[in-house]
C-alpha cells in the first residue's frame, strides 16, 4: 500500500509539473509580485462554497455545478469536501476529501492542503468580502486560482470586480473560466463547456 501511495504521489507530481510547464506566459506587469495571504475568521469562514470561476486544470476540468464544503475540526484541521458533476448535470455527483491545515501564524488564511498523503499543496485566501459572501483562492506561482461565492449565482457585475482584484494580483485574468453551476450556462461566452482543452 506504501508502494502506490509513493507512486500516485509521483504520478501527481509530474502531472502537475508537466500542466504548468505548458502554460504560456503571464503577460500581467505584477506576475512576478509574491502572493500575500489575508486573515480570515475561520469559524466564519466555513460552510458552503460555490465555485463560480477557476483557471481549467486536469483536475477539475469538466466539472460542472461543483462547489466545496469546510467544516472546523476540534483540532484545528479542516474537513475539505469536494462536489462535482462530471461532464454533465446528470451525471452522477461526484465526491472527493481533502484535509487542510491552516499554516501557524498566517491568521488562518493559508492553508496546507493535503491531497493524499503525502502530497501537499499550499492554498492561500487571497480576498474575503466583509460579509463573507465571496472569496477569492490562489496558487503561490499564480498557476491556479478561484473565485467562491456563497451562492450559485454571481451576477457579472460582482465577477468582474473580483477578476479586476485578480488582475491587480498580478494574475492572468484571461484565463479563467466561469463554472457552469446551471445547465443553460454550458457553452455561454465566458463558461467552460466539457471537453473543452482550454
Amino acid at each position: 500500500m506504501r508502494r502506490f501511495a509513493c507512486v500516485a504521489a509521483a504520478v501527481f507530481l509530474l502531472s502537475m509539473l508537466n500542466a504548468c510547464s505548458a502554460e504560456p506566459p503571464n503577460p500581467n506587469p505584477r506576475a512576478s509580485v509574491p502572493l500575500q495571504s489575508v486573515p480570515v475568521d475561520l469559524p466564519r469562514y466555513m460552510g458552503r462554497w460555490y465555485i463560480i470561476a477557476n483557471i481549467p486544470y486536469f483536475a477539475e476540468r469538466d466539472f460542472v455545478n461543483s462547489y466545496a464544503e469546510w467544516k472546523l475540526r476540534p483540532d484545528g484541521k479542516i474537513e475539505d469536501s469536494y462536489f462535482a458533476h462530471k461532464g454533465s448535470f446528470n451525471a452522477p455527483l461526484k465526491h472527493y476529501q481533502f484535509l487542510d491545515t491552516p499554516v501557524p501564524g498566517s491568521g488562518g488564511g493559508q492553508w496546507s492542503v493535503q491531497v493524499f498523503w503525502p502530497v501537499r499543496f499550499t492554498q492561500l485566501t487571497l480576498y474575503v468580502d466583509p460579509d463573507y459572501r465571496y472569496t477569492i483562492l490562489g496558487y503561490p506561482g499564480k498557476t491556479l486560482g478561484w473565485i467562491f461565492s456563497r451562492d450559485p449565482d454571481m451576477s457579472d457585475d460582482t465577477y468582474h470586480a473580483m477578476l479586476a482584484k485578480l488582475d491587480a494580483l498580478g494574475y492572468d485574468t484571461s484565463r479563467f473560466k466561469r463554472v457552469p453551476q446551471r445547465p443553460e450556462q454550458i457553452g455561454m461566452p465566458g463558461f467552460a463547456s466539457p471537453g473543452d482543452k482550454n
